[in-house]
């Protein structure tokens, strides 16, 4: 009886609340990826502006991921202390400021610089963005809001990217740069405007004792650490065939121009219909068997992209865009499911993995483009796709007795 005010108090699907709620989070995962991922379609002209390697050109994208990485669990345990919302206003507005300072830039040193000051930044909203949907939403739309969280993510990788490269052919990359910077204003000014204040957040102690403790427990279990592999597997290969496509597409036989290149971005919207549209399903038949069927998608997609034809590379990254983000919604949502109230620091692990996975196999791709160009990248990726189905495999089996052994508990952890 003490817990039903709690439970009466979270955001129900259908109330004016939930879908604020909703329209707050899709925004802040737009501008996440809009900064982030916005200069990948422009690392070809980063190559021959400051004259570096394919490889080197990547890392304004990897440091970027890196950083965000590295800063997620100190990120996690200050929503813990401080609160979620609080701390995703103030990593919108703080990454907005530092995405208007890079069309001054006068070299490509200075270029990573505030990349990584980005990534720093924006670390609190994806930190806490999961923790704050697992305790302010009510339990039977979880699914559908994670999904929704993904897609804006999703969209904001696409439309980031197409911007980015659609602005560069008719003006500068610095003014793409200030473009994106503006849009990432304007998420920070929406997200403090919609955002509700939490209901259910309870501080947390940022004690070593405490942070040890609640690690030694997620370790311990069977699912939390394949799920953290997962994630840095998933976005190592999703981020590897993405910045290397613009290198293919530009070449001989396609030789597309920057604005074309940049159109390809926009099977992005493929993954915001996918993250939504895997919401629902796992809402209805679960985790379990969701996740293995979308890397099987990615597997079948990037298959596709191999053979010199432009429509067979373009159904295949559309095909393995949408597995990837059904699969990625799929598994963050999971992720809090298993973890409970150290779902803050759980999220921040997973992620950890992913931008990891962006920063580390997404740039060793390089050399394997290096090596054997596109044959050489499908080899690198299909290995982590394969990786993770092994692994999707596993979880379905785990999940097949944790499930049948919590059967008739609310807190199932399809």
């Amino acid at each position: 009886m003490s817990t039903a005010p709690r439970e009466s108090s979270h955001l129900a699907a259908g109330t004016a609340a939930y879908r604020r709620a909703n329209f707050a989070m899709f925004v802040g995962g737009f501008a996440t990826f809009c900064l982030l991922y916005g200069p990948q379609p422009l690392l070809p002209l980063f190559s021959a502006y400051f004259g570096v390697a394919p490889a080197s050109a990547s890392l304004s994208v990897s440091v970027a991921t890196a950083a965000l990485a590295l800063m997620l669990v100190p990120a996690s345990l200050l929503s813990d202390r401080f609160g979620r919302a609080r701390l995703m206003k103030c990593s919108l507005a703080g990454s907005a400021f530092f995405a208007l300072l890079m069309p001054l830039v006068e070299d490509f040193q200075q270029l990573l610089v505030l990349r990584t000051l980005l990534g720093i930044s924006i670390a609190g909203l994806p930190a806490a963005a999961m923790a704050w949907l697992g305790e302010e939403i009510a339990p039977d739309a979880r699914g559908r809001a994670m999904g929704l969280y993904i897609a804006g993510n999703a969209l904001g990788g696409m439309s980031g990217r197409f911007i980015a490269a659609l602005v560069t052919e008719w003006s500068d990359w610095q003014s793409a740069f200030l473009v994106l910077g503006l849009i990432g204003l304007a998420a920070a000014l929406l997200f403090w405007k919609c955002v509700p204040a939490s209901r259910h957040f309870q501080p947390r102690s940022m004690q070593p004792a405490a942070l040890v403790a609640d690690l030694g427990r997620m370790f311990r279990d069977p699912g939390l650490p394949v799920l953290f592999l997962s994630s840095f597997l998933l976005m190592g290969a999703f981020v590897g065939l993405y910045n290397y496509l613009g290198f293919r597409l530009e070449a001989a036989p396609f030789e597309l121009g920057q604005s074309a290149i940049g159109a390809i971005f926009l099977l992005y919207v493929l993954g915001t219909w996918a993250s939504a549209w895997s919401g629902r399903l796992v809402d209805r038949i679960g985790r379990r068997q969701v996740l293995w069927i979308m890397v099987a998608v990615m597997g079948l997609g990037l298959g596709l992209t191999v053979p010199e034809s432009l429509p067979a590379v373009m159904g295949g990254v559309a095909l393995f865009t949408f597995g990837f983000f059904g699969a990625h919604a799929t598994a963050s949502g999971w992720v809090g499911a298993r973890a409970g109230e150290r779902r803050a620091l759980a999220a921040a692990l997973y992620l950890t993995g992913y931008y990891l996975g962006a920063s580390i196999p997404g740039s060793l791709a390089g050399l394997a483009w290096s090596w054997g160009r596109w044959p050489g990248v499908s080899l690198a990726v299909g290995a982590c796709v394969l990786a993770v189905f092994g692994l999707a495999l596993y979880l379905r089996r785990l999940e097949a007795v944790v499930v049948a052994r919590e059967r008739g508990c609310s807190s199932d952890p399809r």
